[in-house]
Parts: C-alpha cells; sequence; structure tokens
C-alpha cells in the first residue's frame, strides 16, 4: 500500500494549487483526478489574472506538470471510499481496486450543474448557453440576450445580465412575475416574453433564438440560465462529514469538516467559486493542512524523545 502525508481527490484549480502549495513544503502528495472538470465544455477561461482567456484543459496541463515538478504524484482514477484510521488517518479505495494510505485528506471534487429540461439547452452549455455573467458577459456584450426562468431567483439574476447588454430578454413562465417584479424589468427596458419555451434553435453550430411553445421564436445569440447546484459529496457523507438539507458540507476554517485530518475546498463547498477564487482556497486548505501535519509532527517527536529517541 502506498503511503503519503496527504491525498488530495480532485485535480482542478482547487486541488492543484493545494498540491503546489503541499509538494513545494516537501510533504509526499498523491492526486487522484478522474478527469471530468466542471468546465470542460467552456473554451475559455475568464477573470483569472495573468491567464485570462487561457482554455481551461491548458491551465490543468500547466499545473499538473509544476505539481509534477516538485514530486506530486498523480494518480488518474476515482477514489470511492474514504475509511478513517489511525486517529486522524484515511485509507482510500480507488475504483480499479488500488488502495493509498494518507495522514490527510483533501477533498475538491466540485459540483453538478442542474439545468432546466429545455431541449438543446445542454447541448449548448458553455458556448452559447451560459451560466455566469461575470465568466462570459464579456465575450457576448452587446449582443441580443436571454435569460432563461429557473426559479424566482431568475429575475434578479437578469437585473445582473443587464449590465453586458441593453438587448435583453427574461423568458419567463405565465403569471410567474409579481407586479414590482414587472414594474423593474420594465424601467430597466428588460423585454418579457411569458409562456413555455419548447426548444432552442440552432443553426450552423450557434443559437439563433428561442422557440415558444405558441410558435414564437425570439432571435437571441446567447442564454443564460441561474444553474442550481448539487455538491459531489457523496464521498464526504460516507466518511462521516456534517452535511446541511442541500447536501453542502460543514465546514470551519479554510475548508476544515467535522471529520478530523479531513479538508475541503473550491465549489464541492462554495458554489460561487470561479477558478481563482477555487485557486485561493485550495492554497488557504493547503497551508492549513501543513500547519495540522506540523503540530502532529511535533507530539510525535516529542513522544519518541520521551521513549529514548534522539534524532
Amino acid at each position: 500500500m502506498n503511503n503519503y502525508d496527504v491525498l488530495v481527490v480532485g485535480g482542478g484549480a482547487a486541488g492543484l494549487s493545494a498540491a503546489l502549495v503541499l509538494s513545494r513544503a516537501r510533504r509526499n502528495v498523491v492526486i487522484v483526478d478522474s478527469g471530468n472538470p466542471r468546465n470542460a465544455p467552456a473554451a475559455h477561461m475568464q477573470g483569472f489574472l495573468s491567464r485570462d482567456g487561457m482554455p481551461p484543459t491548458d491551465l490543468l496541463e500547466t499545473g499538473r506538470e509544476e505539481v509534477a515538478g516538485y514530486g506530486a504524484v498523480i494518480v488518474n482514477g476515482t477514489v470511492r471510499e474514504l475509511v478513517r484510521c489511525d486517529g486522524s488517518g484515511f485509507q482510500a479505495l480507488l475504483a480499479d481496486g488500488q488502495r493509498l494510505k494518507t495522514r490527510r485528506v483533501l477533498v475538491t471534487t466540485g459540483l453538478h450543474d442542474e439545468l432546466p429540461d429545455i431541449p438543446g439547452l445542454v447541448d449548448r452549455w458553455a458556448k452559447d448557453a451560459l451560466h455566469c455573467p461575470y465568466c462570459h458577459g464579456w465575450e457576448v456584450r452587446d449582443e441580443p440576450l436571454g435569460v432563461l426562468w429557473h426559479g424566482p431567483d431568475t429575475v434578479r439574476y437578469a437585473h445582473i445580465v443587464r449590465q453586458w447588454t441593453h438587448d435583453l430578454v427574461l423568458f419567463v413562465p405565465d403569471g410567474a412575475l409579481s407586479e414590482l417584479d414587472r414594474s423593474q424589468l420594465v424601467a430597466r427596458a428588460i423585454g418579457i416574453v411569458e409562456g413555455d419555451i419548447d426548444h432552442l434553435v440552432i443553426q450552423d453550430d450557434a443559437l439563433h433564438g428561442v422557440a415558444m411553445s405558441d410558435g414564437r421564436v425570439i432571435p437571441r445569440h446567447a442564454v443564460f440560465v441561474p444553474p442550481r447546484f448539487t455538491p459531489h459529496s457523496d464521498l464526504l457523507a460516507g466518511v462521516g462529514c456534517e452535511l446541511d438539507d442541500q447536501g453542502w458540507v460543514t465546514t470551519g476554517t479554510n475548508g476544515a469538516t467535522t471529520v478530523p485530518g479531513l479538508w475541503v475546498a473550491g465549489n464541492v463547498t462554495n458554489p460561487r467559486a470561479q477558478v481563482i477564487t477555487a485557486a485561493g482556497e485550495g492554497s488557504a486548505a493547503a497551508i492549513a493542512i501543513n500547519n495540522d501535519l506540523v503540530d502532529a509532527d511535533i507530539s510525535a517527536a516529542v513522544d519518541l524523545f520521551n521513549h529514548g529517541f534522539v534524532p
């Protein structure tokens, strides 16, 4: 069985950033990554200082090379189960049957976007069907845009998207808007199209409009959807981490969970974290993990010294 100081589950921005900090701190680090990042459909990522516009795959490839250069081990696979042992230590069972033993664990497994059931939406996701105006708004600025209804919070979301265009339409079910909602939308020149959406109109691999169930087609070049988030928290629940009613892990300082020796970072705990935010959370968690290991190293050294071992 392979033994490590830290196991990082997930090799996205949060996991790789943590692995970089920990390996530079001369910790023995292993990263297990399934190779399915949330932002894989996106051609570029935005808002990451000095990396604005970089393809997400390029960032991950560069990150992998950097952490490997400091001695971190990268395993392509999936952690199926974590088992606590030796106080704050763990054993990890991988899908291929491999077992790893580690003193500490950082989970950065991200989340899943739940989208409205609209034909064509999934196929256009991260292309011209978008979720984050701060990530993609600049690229579609001043174009005819739409916002697709996904619950009451969609109204506020539409007002945010309005920042990037003067030609915005909110698609909303009949009867969903209050009078206050309607007056505010009209005041900001946000169009209102009421009714049920039938499908997205795609031509030449591009969005051309939104087709309504009554036959209307509203021309749009891109649409935004406020997604609902589901964390990939099964691994955390399985090892005994406290979760809230929505399945989000309960955390303390720098991503510490209620299970000693286990931390989280990135979208698995923070649904609003962009790539640069997730990287920062991974770095902060890594420092906390190393500090925790130092405390354990001190305790072990004192115990050995008291039993006559002289380093």
